[in-house]
């Protein structure tokens, strides 16, 4: 099969039928310019078809004839975490680029592993984080550059939301649940954004649910070669939360609803000095959008190249997530909650 040329339309096919998919990710590809969702796998040909009813594409039951496919040049996976690395490897293999939904994969070994394949085939691998593509946090960090808290010290950030259905995949310790692989990579990502990736695992607690034997909840404590810290804390026994506060020396910086944004929403900053306080409102942006329109444009860019020249630096981050997470969970003091209701 020929390689399409760096201007024909990028034709994406869908791995697994799954919620965030069909509320955020595919309005946001389907919408995308020069891209066309050409069919959706799921297990489940009559989850299959629904999701093709919607978007206006294929139904495909099994993943494996997605995978086969020819009319395809990239995969957006959306199956449970536990098998987003089989089944990444497996569209590496066929020659697919591939967007993944968060985590990459559930051990810092498998996602040095897909990152060696992806460089080794010249293929674009980007993990769905969508909030680092949210202009807020460029504009906070300019602020920051800027001087406009002092020198960082502390971040203090945390993703927790209520209790999901007793049935959500996310209870299923054998897929890859937990609230750690699930909400605590959002903290840990934006501690990385603010401080690089050189942190260390100074201590964790993660909360058990002894029904299912995920974690429900936990917190842990990251420091940077310089001394700065940061405590990131993640649940879904809690009601909703999604901020963070940048402590500096001269002032705290904080930011709501900071990881799940609706596209309408304008977010607003606080900065609280010593006898001062001052909120600015930035414009409101389709983070998801923003997220699949940067894996298309590396697509494109790699076709025209020849190799993913945003590889390098995207995978470095993108490994050392994986070993913060793994370093948290292995570290962990571990205690028994409550039973879900």
């Amino acid at each position: 099969m020929d390689k399409p040329s760096e201007s024909a339309p990028l034709r994406v096919g869908v791995l697994g039928a799954s919620s965030i998919a069909r509320r955020r990710t595919l309005p946001a590809l389907r919408d995308l310019p020069d891209t066309t969702i050409v069919a959706i796998a799921s297990r489940d040909l009559k989850k299959a078809e629904d999701f093709a009813a919607d978007f206006g594409c294929a139904a495909v039951q099994g993943y494996e004839q997605l995978v086969a496919r020819e009319d395809i040049d990239a995969v957006y996976v959306s199956v449970p975490n536990a098998l987003h690395h089989q089944w990444a490897r497996e569209l590496l293999t066929h020659g697919k680029h591939v967007l993944a939904e968060k985590p990459l994969t559930t051990t810092p070994q498998d996602t040095a592993d897909l990152v060696r394949l992806a460089a080794e085939r010249k293929l674009v691998l980007r993990e769905n984080i969508a909030f680092v593509h949210h202009g807020l946090h460029r504009r906070v960090a300019g602020l920051l550059a800027d001087g406009r808290i002092g020198e960082l010290r502390h971040i203090d950030a945390s993703f927790c939301f209520p209790p999901l259905p007793p049935t959500d995949v996310r209870y299923r310790a054998d897929l890859g649940g937990g609230a750690l692989l699930d909400a605590g990579i959002y903290p840990v990502r934006l501690a990385q954004y603010f401080l690089g990736d050189e942190l260390t695992v100074a201590g964790s607690a993660l909360r058990m649910d002894p029904e299912s034997g995920v974690d429900v909840a936990g917190s842990a404590l990251l420091m940077a070669p310089a001394g700065a810290t940061a405590t990131v804390t993640f649940g879904f026994e809690h009601s909703y939360g999604a901020k963070y506060t940048l402590w500096g020396s001269k002032g705290r910086l904080t930011v709501d609803r900071a990881f799940t944004p609706p596209h309408t929403m304008s977010p607003l900053v606080r900065i609280d000095e010593q006898d001062h306080a001052e909120e600015i409102v930035f414009p409101a942006e389709h983070q998801f959008a923003h997220s699949v329109a940067s894996f298309a444009d590396a697509v494109r860019r790699t076709r025209a190249t020849g190799t993913d020249t945003g590889h390098t630096a995207w995978a470095a981050t993108t490994v050392r997530t994986a070993e913060l997470l793994g370093r948290i969970s292995e570290s962990a003091l571990r205690a028994e909650g409550r039973k879900q209701a």
